[in-house]
Order: C-alpha cells, then sequence, then structure tokens
C-alpha cells in the first residue's frame, strides 16, 4: 500500500521521535549513575559516555526539530525519562543506558534501511541521521570497557 509524501514524512518523525526517547533515557540513565560514582569514576563516565551520547542526543533533536520545520510538520518536545529507581546501582544504570542505546541504533538503522529519508526525505535529514550514529559508535566498547574496571 503506497502512502503519500505528508504520512512518509510524518512516519520519518515519528520513528526518529522514538530512537530519541531511547537516547533520552540512555542520558537519564547516565546522569543518575554519575551521581553515584567517585570523583575519578565519574570523570570517565562523563568523558567517555556522556558526552557522545549526550551529543548525539543533541544531533538527533536537532535533525527532528529542523526536518519538521523544512516540510511544516510539528515537531516533538523530547523530555527525558526517569532512569528509574534510585535503587539502581551503577552497574545496572550503564547496562540499562547501553541498551537503550543499542535500541536507538536500531531504530534509526532501521529508518535509513527504510528508504524513507530518501524518498520523502532530505539531504540534511540524511546527514543529521548519519551523524547521530557515527557519534554513538564507540559508546557501546567505551560502556564495557568503563563495566571492566568500575571499582578498580
Amino acid at each position: 500500500m503506497a502512502i503519500t509524501t505528508a504520512e512518509a514524512r510524518q512516519q520519518i518523525l515519528d520513528d526518529l521521535a522514538a530512537a530519541l526517547d531511547q537516547l533520552g533515557l540512555a542520558v537519564a540513565c547516565l546522569s543518575e549513575a554519575f551521581e553515584q560514582l567517585a570523583v575519578d569514576s565519574a570523570d570517565r563516565l562523563e568523558a567517555d559516555l556522556y558526552r557522545p551520547v549526550r551529543k548525539a542526543y543533541g544531533r538527533g533533536k536537532r535533525t527532528h526539530a529542523q526536518f519538521a520545520q523544512r516540510v511544516g510538520l510539528g515537531g516533538d518536545t523530547f523530555e527525558p525519562p526517569s532512569a528509574g529507581p534510585r535503587s539502581q546501582g551503577v552497574k545496572e544504570l550503564v547496562q540499562k543506558m547501553a541498551a537503550a542505546l543499542a535500541d536507538a541504533d536500531r531504530r534509526i538503522a532501521e529508518l535509513q534501511d527504510s528508504m524513507l529519508p530518501i524518498e520523502a526525505g532530505d539531504e540534511e535529514l540524511c546527514a543529521g541521521l548519519n551523524e547521530t550514529r557515527e557519534v554513538l559508535k564507540p559508546v557501546p566498547r567505551a560502556a564495557a570497557m568503563f563495566l571492566r574496571t568500575l571499582g578498580r
């Protein structure tokens, strides 16, 4: 069943918003983990995990807002969700962040694979999606390394 260009553009925005919700969860988890860590570990978490995730989240939100504006559709406002109960430890929070990140990356990859960004989007949208995923590439390995060295 064929869809209109307007429907395709709305689907792009909806799919990207779902990925951004997961990136927002990742940011929330890292923020909560940061608060629980000693200075040295917190600095490592910030440099290796928080900064790239926050940068990707910002780039994704900007991509969403600018595309929505260019095509005349309403953009979403993204409120970072709660990381969950404060009783979670750093390990659980970093693992939860990694799962949210994997889900966000999967959602963006599926959006790119759908060809909607090419058929109903534009060059700026495609570049924003690529950049968002590129910034996230080193984070899973950095998260695994962080967890291996946590508490040492």
